[in-house]
């Protein structure tokens, strides 16, 4: 499955849950455990693409100006998760590709993008990338490197970020598995819940979350990106949760639907939808689908939509 052509395309891409539970008490739950099991084979399918570095885009990281782009070669630190902080402390220590991260940040200027790397001791990682890491690659097995989710992006922006990772894969001629941390539906309870009680928060989110994973599991990624506008309008999710890693994780795969798609796990954590899910390039698939927006490869700046 990793046999693919060097124009930027990764070999293998991750959908994933970002939620700390999966990593520090998946044994209170029948469904976070399995949530651990699917990251279990999720790393199995990493190690077996021969992929040289991760990329990571996580919505549990915001900015506001741009994107920002981890490039610390070590970043060490303790971590408490500021809604779950309960469950415990993350003490992590990670190894970034620095160049590779510059070249990403350069690269994205070329294209018109605001981005900037981050490289200072203590500077905070955020939840999901510390889970993803750590159970994709417990013992840094694989570099890194992280991206955040831009809250004020738009399609064009973060669609065009994506095309400047593929720009930057091929140009070092590296193996690259790339995973966006996000959840489906992202309807939290407001109340504390025994765990063994965890559901998903609402029958709409549940029949949307299977749509969205039948989708996956399809390898229709080109359609969920499509359809995120829809799916975030019925299930309430905020767009740097949903619909923009979508976008981005689309553009990075070729904004195709020729790809094959495995569904690791799924499963309710604290109300909302958590999956793991693995992605390859597979020529054939299931065909490409026709556009609904346009395609986007020079980022031109924001639309000033109220000027006369």
């Amino acid at each position: 499955m990793s046999d693919v052509p060097n124009d930027g395309t990764p070999v293998h891409a991750m959908v994933v849950s970002g939620l700390p539970h999966i990593l520090l008490c998946p044994e209170k739950n029948q469904g976070w455990t399995s949530l651990r099991d699917a990251y279990a084979e999720a790393r199995e399918a990493l190690e077996a693409s021969g992929a040289e570095l991760l990329v990571i885009y996580s919505t549990m990281w915001p900015s506001v100006i741009g994107h920002q782009i981890q490039a610390h070669p070590t970043p060490t630190w303790v971590h408490v998760d500021e809604l779950f902080h309960d469950i415990g402390s993350m003490p992590y220590s990670f190894k970034i590709d620095t160049d590779f991260a510059h070249d990403w940040h350069a690269n994205a200027g070329k294209r018109g993008l605001a981005t900037r790397t981050v490289a200072y001791d203590g500077f905070p990682i955020d939840t999901g990338s510390i889970v993803a890491l750590q159970l994709l690659t417990p013992n840094n097995e694989i570099p890194a490197v992280i991206c955040s989710s831009n809250v004020y992006a738009d399609r064009a922006e973060t669609v065009v970020m994506g095309k400047a990772l593929r720009d930057t894969i091929k140009a070092s001629g590296k193996k690259v598995t790339v995973a966006v941390v996000m959840s489906m539906s992202n309807r939290f309870f407001t109340d504390w819940i025994d765990p063994a009680d965890d559901r998903i928060h609402s029958q709409k989110d549940e029949e949307w979350n299977q749509k969205l994973l039948q989708f996956l599991g399809d390898g229709r990624l080109e359609d969920t990106a499509q359809l995120s506008r829809q799916i975030q309008q019925q299930i309430r999710v905020h767009k740097v949760v949903n619909f923009k890693p979508l976008w981005w994780l689309s553009s990075v795969m070729g904004q195709t639907n020729a790809l094959t798609g495995k569904v690791h796990g799924y499963a309710p954590v604290h109300g909302s939808g958590s999956a793991v899910v693995s992605l390859w390039p597979a020529p054939g698939g299931v065909g490409d689908k026709e556009f609904d927006e346009d395609d986007v490869e020079q980022f031109q700046g924001d639309r000033d939509v109220l000027a006369t």
